[in-house]
This record gives structure tokens, C-alpha cells and sequence, in this order.
């Protein structure tokens, strides 16, 4: 009892009780008041030989054979012992650690999957498939989907899955491979065609896990786990590529245009700043000159344009503009007026 306590087959407590019980009986939990006897266990009564049950999949494994299938065996068997030395070679199978082994025996499936290791079939009777329980990849090939806003997208993704119930992929489903290759390119086509052409460029990843989830669910009978699914790329038409990046350089060209404005805005706000406060003082002006000298002077040019200030020569203009013009001597303005040709009116 105690290697049956440490055995890691029992997860949990409730499992380990139930394993502890004797065979056709059940336990309830039943508060016993003081004083009063016990209630009787219940028993409940199985059938001998009950069919086995996966997850809800009958077989036929341990139904009563009939006369002929009881003949071939013993014959099966007879035939084994006659050959023993050679027929041990060929009745005595080898699965590596990632395979599993279905045995059918007369066309009945006898027990589960076999493996990792070896195991023993009649000879002329049983029969075995492999299934590798490896991840499978490959490639969900391109195709033409039309998009929710009707725009024609070509689009392929990766897929990923593995073996998880080797018994169901070999009963519940003739080919499981290809079964899954071409359930991953209809729901590829359906997902795609509830989605605009920008959710399908901006979610791949919520395209991918959705495609995943519809995936898993509908190979789970299978005994199919499909592990992941990557959108790989989505091609669109020359036209519709030409028609987005230009779509995309007129955005950035506006854009551009508003930046520049603005920052033209915020530099006319600062030059009339600047002035403002020049404008207060006569020399800010005059050193702001000097400065200006003393940076292009540092290029090490040959030839300096100096700007000469208005101010300096409104005194000189002022003083130009008080004298009166000059007057010219009356012979010679007799001799300028004869010059002029006379007009005949």
C-alpha cells in the first residue's frame, strides 16, 4: 500500500482514496451522530468485461471473439512456435521514445498505444501503425482572399502542430495530415474575409491566435494539438501598393507642412521679441553688429559685408534737409530758360 501511496499516478488525494476502495464499492462522506450505527456501504455492481471507453469513443477491444477469430489465433499461434527461431526476428517490434505503436488484431483494436520500447504481434493477424508524436510544420500554401472591404490580399502562414492521442489520430480519421492541411487553409480563407485589409496589416498576431484557437477546437477529435500559427506574409497588388505609398508620402508631406509652419510662427514670435527688446536700448543694435563681425570673421573670409546702420546718418540727414537749395546766378538761369524750345500754342 505504501508503493501505491508514492506511486505518481495518483495526482491527488481524491484519487488516491478512490484507488484504496474496494473494487464495486463507493465512499460517501456521511455525518454519524452520536450513538448511531453506521450506514451500510453501497455496493455497485459492473459488468465483468465492460467495453473500454476513450473520452467518449467506443471500441471493441474486449468483446468475446467469435469461433473462426478463436481458430486463427490458435492457428496464428501455432505458426509462431513452429518458426520460433526465425518468427521471434519478425513478431518483436522496436518504437523509439517519440512514436507510439496502434495494434489491431483481426481488424479489433487491442489495447492502447504501445510504446516507447518494444512490443510483440501474431504473425499473420495483427497489424500496427506508427504515429510520430513529434511537432509537424509546413507551410499553409498562398492563396487569393478577398478581403471584408473587397480589396484581393495574397496571404500564407506557418502552422504548427503535434500528435497528442495517438489512438483517436489513427481511428477518428483516415488522414490526419492532410486532414489538418486543409482545415489550416479554409480557416486561413474564412478569417481573412471577416477582417479590413488595416487589421489584417496592423493584428497579425490576433489573426494568428484566433486562427490557432478555431484550429485546435476543430482537430481535437482528432487527437490533433495544433501548438501555433504564424501569418507568414500578406502580398497585396502593384495598384494598391502605388495607391498606399502615396496615400502615405501626401501624409507626410501635410505634416511636414504643418511643422514648418509652425515653426515658422514660433520664430516670428521670437524675432519680434528680440526686436522689442533691442529696440529699447540704441547700442543693442550696434553690438549685435559687432558680433555679427566677429562670427563671419572667424570663417576666414576674404570679403565682409558690413551693414551700416540708418541710425547713424539720420543726423547728417536731419541737418542735410534744414538747409535751404542752392541759388543759381540770373545770367545763367536767362541762358538755361533760352535753351528750352518754345512752345507753340
Amino acid at each position: 500500500m505504501e508503493q501505491q501511496r508514492n506511486s505518481p499516478l495518483y495526482s491527488n488525494y481524491e484519487d488516491l482514496r478512490a484507488s484504496e476502495l474496494p473494487t464495486g464499492s463507493s465512499a460517501h462522506m456521511v455525518n454519524i451522530a452520536p450513538g448511531q450505527q453506521p450506514p451500510e456501504p453501497e455496493v455497485v455492481h459492473t459488468k465483468r468485461n465492460p467495453v473500454p471507453e476513450y473520452r467518449g469513443f467506443k471500441t471493441s477491444e474486449n468483446e468475446p471473439l467469435g469461433c473462426m477469430e478463436w481458430i486463427v489465433t490458435l492457428l496464428s499461434l501455432l505458426v509462431f512456435i513452429i518458426t520460433c527461431p526465425i518468427s521471434i526476428f519478425i513478431c518483436i517490434k522496436v518504437v523509439a521514445e517519440y512514436e507510439r505503436a496502434i495494434i489491431f488484431r483481426l481488424g479489433r483494436l487491442s489495447g492502447g498505444p504501445r510504446g516507447p520500447g518494444m512490443f510483440f504481434i501474431l504473425p499473420c493477424i495483427d497489424q500496427y501503425r506508427k504515429v510520430d508524436l513529434r511537432t509537424v510544420t509546413f507551410n499553409v500554401p498562398q492563396q487569393e482572399m478577398l478581403t471584408k472591404d473587397s480589396v484581393t490580399v495574397t496571404v500564407d502562414a506557418v502552422v504548427y502542430y503535434r500528435i497528442c492521442d495517438p489512438l483517436y489520430a489513427i481511428v477518428r480519421v483516415e488522414d490526419y495530415s492532410t486532414s489538418t492541411r486543409l482545415l489550416a487553409a479554409t480557416t486561413l480563407r474564412n478569417i481573412v474575409g471577416t477582417r479590413n485589409l488595416t487589421e489584417l496589416l496592423t493584428e497579425r498576431e490576433t489573426l494568428a491566435h484566433n486562427m490557432q484557437l478555431t484550429l485546435d477546437d476543430a482537430t481535437e477529435p482528432w487527437g490533433v494539438m495544433v501548438e501555433r500559427v504564424e501569418i507568414k506574409d500578406v502580398s497585396l497588388p502593384t495598384s494598391m501598393q502605388r495607391a498606399m505609398a502615396a496615400e502615405a508620402e501626401a501624409s507626410r508631406d501635410a505634416r511636414a507642412k504643418v511643422i514648418a509652419a509652425e515653426g515658422e510662427k514660433k520664430s516670428a514670435t521670437a524675432l519680434k521679441e528680440a526686436s522689442d527688446v533691442i529696440s529699447s536700448s540704441p547700442s543693442a543694435l550696434q553690438l549685435r553688429y559687432l558680433q555679427t563681425l566677429s562670427s563671419i570673421s572667424a570663417e576666414k573670409n576674404s570679403t565682409i559685408v558690413f551693414p551700416l546702420p540708418m541710425e547713424l546718418l539720420t543726423p547728417y540727414l536731419a541737418k542735410y534737409m534744414q538747409m535751404p537749395p542752392p541759388q543759381l546766378p540770373s545770367d545763367l538761369l536767362k541762358e538755361q530758360q533760352a535753351s528750352y524750345p518754345q512752345t507753340i500754342l
